[in-house]
């Protein structure tokens, strides 16, 4: 059994009333009633020291998470722009022009292969120290 510790405490009258009720019903006590109420404070309030504790860093996480999802954002308007820029000014290739589409093939390839060595070096071209250009 958990040792009990005895307390005195002074109620307003009407609070004083609702414990006199609630300890009138069978099988209630006034030590039950408040060790549950009080145990039930005590939790929410510990919930929230939990919440103060971490609310600073998650707040941080969401604002870091905004710069990121802003610059995708501006990373795919800037692909899209660049692309449209490009389909503009390029001159279609003829139908059998078969050099210039092997030309464009590895040039293709090339930028896939150097995206692909970019990602997985974490070097990034643009704001990335050594990988700028």
């Amino acid at each position: 059994m958990v040792e009990r510790v005895r307390h005195q405490l002074f109620l307003p009258r009407p609070l004083s009333d609702r414990l006199e009720r609630l300890a009138a019903k069978p099988g209630a006590t006034k030590s039950a009633i408040l060790v549950d109420a009080l145990t039930a404070w005590l939790d929410r309030r510990g919930t929230s020291e939990l919440e103060d504790r971490f609310a600073l860093r998650l707040d941080r996480l969401s604002n870091a998470i905004g710069r990121i999802e802003r610059d995708g954002h501006v990373v795919l308007e800037t692909l899209a722009l660049f692309i449209r820029f490009e389909l503009a000014i390029q001159a279609p290739l003829a139908e059998n022009d078969q050099a210039g589409r092997a030309i464009a093939r590895q040039r293709f390839d090339a930028f896939i292969t150097q995206v692909a060595r970019q990602v997985a070096t974490g070097k990034r071209t643009l704001g990335g120290g050594e990988g700028d250009r």
